[in-house]
């Protein structure tokens, strides 16, 4: 039941909805005294409609602009003071797998990730909110200092949520949509490499505005193509107007001339159109079109058929190359005049001889790559016949994804909006396939599940991330399982590590705010409940070491002045690539450091407060310089 306004009306917002429906290009967004968004009349606009001349107003350019706009490219650019902590008793093969599952906000994801894989990624998919009105959108504090951001655990907003309704009511409709992911794009991007694509699923609500923020992010040159995806095969009878059965894949590139689209394997429909009209011992052929557009007098010229009969291109159109190759075609029976050689020539193309696979084409129905309910049905599958995730993305649609990008066995593909894994479940299906080494980083807040869901009820979940969590687990196992006589190194693992807050504590951000009360009861830099695998891990993302190597510990033993052993846990990565020694309450010695030194790490790592004495401390550069003078030495 409706509730009454009490209050007079607002004839400003009626004048606005009036006009809408005569000027809808007039109607924008814009912040009023408090700051808040509002939809508003772009009155330059308004005047040019209604005005039979040009009317003064602003500079005209184009671009793409929005309340936010600018908030969004500063919280791209804001530094945080996050990590990520290992959770192994989540993962899976933690400490030989070469895949992450990182659990979090994406934006703060993206951050983290900007050292290590800066310019390494092959592709990234993402199947972002649609913003239907219905979806829920990450809530951004675009508004926050810095110094506030880089101290903020940001997990929730002030209400417990991370994610907000989007709805069609909300003044913020689009600009919120588009702050979003104008700040994760244009970290993504960073990501890529210089051959590297990104694909995007979008539905109509937010395509166009998608392709203009891909157009300014990634440049309008670098745009590949616009897929149509059919995914539904049935139509709605509820529809309010037109049934929609289909949705978008924006096809990005970081560089368009570096990029090289895969081929599709060959069909028996596409190889059923060649035929062998003239019985060419070269075996059957399709016959292709000799003129173009592109009209040059130089190519404007007859061509006699065996007939005699002279022919020219159609008007406004030329032969496709010069006299004397289409001679030498000719000469080479290479050119098809029809069964009585009087008609237009056309040039025979050979089975045998065409590239393996073929060119994609930007529509891509149902039967061949999957509809939503194959995906629906292939969660299904796995969970026991259980729906536990709504809209899932085929297998069959991320593994035509693949097929186009045609990544090389050891390349990296990412997803910052994991929801189920279908991502992941398609990485692990195309190396099981072909023996490909692939690897995978999947992305995904622990967004609630709703308690009414199946999910919730039945299975027990909490989260989306713990679903799609599972949903690899599962997929993994089953590929092993269909495919134990053919693959025998087959990872199907993923390292488990979830965004919190900073292992530093405050004071190693802002030491000014300390005053000497504080003194004592902050002499310890690290917080408590961190583990030495958390510190090792944000060390690894601030040197930008690969998080997927392989990690060991080892205890080295060391005498003592009373010739008492004094171990030492030490954690090597990619064997001698990085050692770390997180002891502390000044137990590390010079000895050990002596000992460490003659295993020549690349790079060495201690706690601050774990030396023995400030003498110490400085010695053990010493110490590395003669030893190991390639070592690079830091503390934390």
């Amino acid at each position: 039941m409706e509730k009454l306004k009490m209050h007079s009306p607002n004839f400003v917002d009626e004048n606005i909805d009036k006009l809408a429906q005569l000027f809808p290009n007039c109607v924008t967004e814009s912040k009023n005294d408090e700051g808040a968004l509002k939809k508003s009349i772009d009155f330059d606009l308004l005047k040019q409609e209604l005005s039979n001349s040009i009317v003064d107003g602003p500079q005209e350019r184009y671009h793409l602009n929005w309340p936010g706009k600018r908030e969004a490219l500063l919280t791209a650019n804001a530094p945080i003071a996050k990590t990520l902590r290992p959770c192994r008793e989540e993962s899976v093969d933690f400490d030989t797998t070469e895949n992450l599952f990182i659990e979090g906000d994406n934006l703060d994801a993206l951050k983290l990730l900007q050292e290590t894989y800066l310019g390494k990624v092959k592709m990234i998919y993402i199947d972002p909110p649609y913003n239907t009105g219905k979806d829920f959108i990450y809530a951004d504090n675009f508004a926050e200092p810095t110094e506030e951001y880089l101290l903020d655990s940001g997990q929730k907003d002030e209400e417990g949520n991370r994610l907000v309704a989007n709805t069609d009511s909300n003044g913020r409709f689009h600009s919120d949509w588009l702050s979003m992911m104008y700040s994760r794009l244009k970290l993504a991007r960073n990501l890529l490499k210089d051959d590297g694509v990104i694909f995007i699923s979008i539905d109509d609500h937010e395509q166009p505005s998608a392709r203009k923020v891909c157009d300014e992010i990634f440049g309008g040159q670098n745009f590949i193509a616009n897929v149509i995806w059919q995914r539904a095969f049935s139509p709605k009878n509820d529809a309010k107007h037109l049934s929609e059965n289909h949705d978008y894949l924006l096809i990005y590139a970081k560089n368009s001339e570096l990029f090289d689209a895969g081929r599709l394997p060959r069909t028996k429909e596409a190889n059923a159109r060649y035929k062998n009209f003239d019985n060419d011992q070269r075996g059957v052929w399709i016959s292709d079109n000799l003129t173009v557009k592109t009209y040059s007098d130089k190519y404007d010229y007859p061509i006699t058929t065996p007939s005699g009969r002279e022919v020219y291109p159609v008007a406004g159109r030329c032969w496709s190359m010069p006299k004397e190759k289409i001679q030498h075609l000719i000469k080479d029976n290479r050119i098809w005049f029809g069964a009585d050689g009087s008609n237009v020539p056309r040039l025979k193309r050979f089975l045998s001889e065409v590239q393996n696979g073929m060119v994609a084409t930007t529509l891509w129905m149902h039967k061949d790559v999957g509809h939503n309910q194959e995906g629906r049905q292939e969660v299904k599958a796995l969970f026991d016949g259980k729906g536990y995730f709504d809209g899932p993305k085929p297998v069959r649609l991320l593994h035509r994804v693949l097929q186009i990008v045609n990544p090389k066995p050891n390349d990296i593909i990412l997803d910052f909006f994991a929801g189920s894994g279908t991502t992941a479940h398609a990485v692990m299906q195309l190396n099981a396939e072909d023996n490909g080494k692939r690897k995978f980083i999947m992305v995904q807040l622990p967004e609630t599940c709703d308690k009414k869901t199946e999910a919730f009820k039945t299975g027990g979940y909490e989260t989306i991330a713990e679903i799609s969590k599972e949903r690899i687990r599962r997929a993994g196992n089953k590929i092993k399982e269909d495919n134990a006589n053919d693959v025998t190194d087959l990872d199907i693992g993923f390292r488990v590590l979830k965004i919190d807050t900073t292992n530093m504590s405050d004071v190693y951000y802002t030491p000014d705010a300390i005053n000497q009360d504080d003194l004592f009861a902050s002499t310890e830099n690290i917080k408590e409940g961190r583990s030495a695998e958390d510190l090792l891990f944000q060390v690894l993302l601030d040197w930008g070491v690969d998080l997927t190597l392989p990690i060991s510990k080892e205890i080295i033993t060391t005498k003592d002045s009373n010739g008492l052993d004094n171990e030492f846990e030490v954690f090597f990565v990619d064997s001698n690539s990085l050692a770390a020694c997180f002891e502390k309450n000044g137990k590390i010695t010079e000895d050990f450091c002596k000992e460490l030194a003659k295993r020549q790490p690349l790079r060495v790592v201690f706690r601050d407060s774990g030396f023995a004495s400030d003498g110490v401390k400085i010695n053990v550069e010493q110490i590395f310089k003669l030893i190991s003078p390639h070592t690079d030495v830091k503390t934390i």
